[in-house]
């Protein structure tokens, strides 16, 4: 099964308002979320996502989304070849359903699925 490639990647941040600033200024377009707890931005077809003390929830740097039409069979796949589930399926809202997984090198990658239309 394909993946719809990568369209999503979360940052870790220790210091929300500064990254904040920063991504903005890069993005050039303001954030289309912003909350406390996660601060996002639509760019040209990817989502930027900014996850304040990341670091805390295991995240050890950036860590990018392949997303894909169903969560459970890609996991499936990925860990038939090696890998190792790291973060089990869960829904972020409104039915989108994220997961990660390591490589045998231990590199943190996301898959995610958007609801069916």
């Amino acid at each position: 099964m394909s993946t719809q490639g990568i369209k999503t990647v979360l940052h870790p941040v220790t210091d929300l308002a500064a990254a904040k600033a920063v991504y903005t200024a890069l993005l050039g377009t303001e954030p289309q979320a912003d909350a406390p707890y996660y601060v996002g931005y639509d760019a040209e077809g990817q989502h930027i996502g900014l996850v304040p003390n990341g670091a805390q929830q295991g995240m050890t740097g950036p860590v990018t989304y392949w997303h894909v039409g169903d969560i459970e069979a890609k996991l499936a796949e990925v860990t038939a070849a090696g890998g190792k589930v790291k973060d089990e399926p869960k829904d972020v809202g409104n039915g989108r359903l994220v997961a990660t997984f390591t490589d045998p090198d231990g590199n943190v990658l996301g898959v995610l699925q958007d609801p069916q239309s």
